[in-house]
C-alpha cells in the first residue's frame, strides 16, 4: 500500500471514531471510554509511524516540506500530552467531553494540513514505486508503535 494512502486510511479510521463519540449519549460513560480508548490505539499508532518513517523521509526526500514537518511534529507533541491525560480521566469528569472536543479540533486541523496542503508536494517528489516501498515499511512498523502516546518522540520534543 502507497505511504500516503495508508495514512489517509488512518485518517479516516479516527474520523469514524470522532463520529461515534460525538454520537454517543451525554451519560454513555462507558461507550465513551471504550471509544477514547480506541482513539488513543490509532492516533499513538499512526503518529508512531509518522515520526519513525515517514516524517524523516519526507523531510530528506522532499526539502520543501521541512516546516510542515516540524509543525506536524508539533501538533503532535500537543495531541499526544491530551491523549495521555484522556487514558486516565474518568468520563464522568465535567472535563473529559471538553478534552476530546479539543483534541477532536487539533486532529481535524492536522489531517487538513496534511492531506491538502503537503502530502500532494511528497507524492508529486516521491513517486508511486518510493511511496510503496515506504507504505510497507510503515504498515510493518505498526506492530512496533508503543502503546503509551508518552512514548513516541514527540511527547520528548
Amino acid at each position: 500500500m502507497d505511504a500516503i494512502v495508508l495514512l489517509k486510511d488512518d485518517h479516516k479510521t479516527v474520523e469514524k471514531l470522532f463520529k461515534q463519540f460525538e454520537k454517543a449519549g451525554e451519560r454513555a460513560y462507558k461507550e465513551k471510554r471504550q471509544i477514547v480508548q480506541q482513539i488513543l490505539h490509532e492516533l499513538t499508532t499512526h503518529a508512531y509511524i509518522e515520526e519513525e518513517i515517514f516524517y524523516p523521509t519526507a523531510r530528506k526526500d522532499v526539502p520543501q516540506t521541512e516546516d510542515h514537518v516540524l509543525e506536524s511534529v508539533e501538533e503532535h507533541h500537543v495531541v499526544v500530552w491530551m491523549l495521555s491525560e484522556l487514558r486516565d480521566l474518568d468520563p464522568k469528569d465535567e472535563r473529559y467531553d471538553a478534552k476530546v472536543t479539543v483534541l477532536m479540533e487539533n486532529v481535524r486541523h492536522h489531517v487538513e494540513e496534511e492531506e491538502q496542503e503537503w502530502f500532494p508536494q511528497v507524492r508529486e517528489a516521491m513517486g508511486r514505486k518510493k511511496l510503496q516501498e515506504l507504505g510497507e515499511q510503515m504498515e510493518k512498523a505498526k506492530a512496533d508503535a508503543p502503546d503509551d502516546p508518552l512514548a513516541l518522540l514527540s511527547a520528548r520534543k
